[in-house]
């Protein structure tokens, strides 16, 4: 427990409205959007600008209190549960756009804006942020950055680290450093930004971001193809990929998940063929045309049994939200949701859907398959109930079971929710004793006193990770 003096140094640092240690706080921010997970933080701290968070770190340090660095909790990965108690560092008075750079097309912004709110802003002045994780209409730049966040257009635009350019953060000891900046070119010593993106909030607390942005596509065309296997859907993928033709959007549903988004939002998704492909292509007007002609006849060729054209945007964006609600139509079915994700190359696309399948039926659970078909990132989704003890210890070994099949097929462990705790046991199946020798090297010399977000990413044992922090 951190103490009343601490706790009134807090306030006297960000407020007494900024800092809650109340019962009903902390149950609040004990969990993310992670089943099974929970933790009690002993106090949650909104601090309104960089000072304050050095100031509240260096108390941290002094003390060596556990700091927990959260966005909007919509980490699926137990990333920000507070598992040895103390500070919840929350960012919503940080949440302003500081800069807007249109000659060297950078923004500069602070960890707590919304994703969309970004994305928003800069294509209303004709300008693109391309990261756009399904949760960007709640989750936060900075939860983005800590995650090094996908989306639909990861494909051919890449992901969140690949639009970072510098960093400002605070370090464990309360010292601030800074990281790149505007410039394109900077190779001056080691590339402590492109550390501190996907490093889960285990290494520093980023308080300002800079951005790149690019010219925002002038034309897009949409299109959803269904086909009767989903050998015939992953032939489809590498064929189009196979032609040269990045899409901006290449995602795979398989017939659960659309079924029950259909049913979800009812837009007139098929539900009758095994698998579905939601595809789209943006740039100049003639490129985009001429690539989704090639796409649909490659489509056509490759088995698909009805492809629709979005006629209008509206329609379009029903498409890409019905993938993007994914998640909350397949939350309605039961009490718990366990969203996964296994990347693999894209030519074991179909073989790994298959293994999931046989995997769920093993272990007599139901898991429903989606993701981003374009490069290999499948969401496994377990619609289960924790209530269920049994039948968690079932789900459990089959998940075990998929991330080694993952591995097996030349794949990895997760592809953008990150290992936080929930897949902490699994990290050394992918990179290795020297691997992980490494990762603690680094951790270790950053802080050494493991302040920031312990219990994440490292781990001595699966059973360590199954034992549920209780309220």
């Amino acid at each position: 427990m951190i103490s009343d003096t601490i706790i009134q140094s807090f306030i006297e640092i960000c407020g007494v409205e900024n800092v809650q240690n109340s019962t009903a706080a902390r149950l609040a921010y004990s969990y993310d959007a992670t089943a099974n997970f929970q933790a009690l933080p002993d106090v949650i701290i909104s601090p309104r600008n960089s000072e304050e968070v050095v100031a509240v770190v260096t108390i941290c340090s002094e003390y060596r209190i556990p700091i927990v660095p959260r966005g909007s909790g919509t980490n699926l990965s137990a990333g920000t549960t507070p598992t040895s108690g103390g500070v919840v560092l929350l960012f919503k008075h940080m949440n302003q756009i500081l800069d807007l750079d249109e000659e060297n097309l950078t923004i500069t912004v602070q960890p707590g804006l919304i994703t969309k709110s970004l994305i928003d802003y800069v294509e209303a002045r004709n300008l693109f942020y391309p990261p756009d994780p399904s949760s960007l209409k709640i989750s936060t730049i900075g939860g983005n950055l800590s995650e090094n966040s996908g989306g639909l257009r990861g494909l051919k635009y890449g992901v969140t680290k690949d639009y970072v350019m510098g960093l400002e953060a605070v370090l464990p000891t309360g010292e601030v450093i800074r990281t790149g900046g505007k410039l394109a070119k900077d190779v001056a010593g080691y590339d402590l930004t492109s550390l501190l993106v996907g490093s889960e909030g285990t290494l520093a607390i980023i308080t300002e971001a800079t951005l790149r942005l690019i010219p925002k596509p002038s034309y897009k065309e949409t299109i959803l193809a269904m086909f009767a296997s989903i050998e015939d859907a992953a032939e489809t993928v590498s064929a189009i990929l196979a032609a040269r033709i990045i899409p901006a959007t290449l995602e795979f549903m398989d017939q659960g998940t659309v079924q029950v988004i259909e049913d979800y939002k009812q837009i007139g998704l098929p539900i009758h063929c095994e698998a579905v492909l939601l595809i789209e292509q943006d740039g100049a007007v003639e490129g985009v045309r001429q690539d989704m002609e090639q796409i649909y006849e490659i489509c056509s060729q490759h088995g698909a049994i009805e492809i629709r054209n979005a006629e209008t945007e509206q329609e379009a964006e029903a498409l890409r939200s019905a993938r993007r609600d994914a998640l909350s139509a397949l939350a309605k079915l039961r009490p718990t949701t366990i969203l996964e994700d296994a990347t693999v190359p894209r030519s074991m696309i179909a073989p790994m859907v298959r293994e999931i399948k046989r995997i769920a039926m093993k272990y007599d659970v139901t898991i429903q398959t989606f993701g981003h078909a374009g490069d290999g990132n499948l969401h496994p989704t377990c619609l289960t109930d924790l209530r269920d003890k049994e039948e968690m210890e079932r789900v459990e070994k089959a998940f075990e079971e998929i991330f080694h099949k993952s591995i097996e097929l030349g794949g990895t462990i997760t592809g953008e929710h990150g290992v936080g705790e929930m897949k902490s046991p699994y990290l050394e199946w992918k990179v290795g004793e020297a691997g992980m020798l490494v990762m603690k090297a680094i951790k270790t010399a950053i802080d050494p006193q493991n302040i920031m977000n312990p219990g994440k990413v490292f781990a001595k044992s699966t059973k360590e990770r199954l034992v549920m922090h209780h309220v």
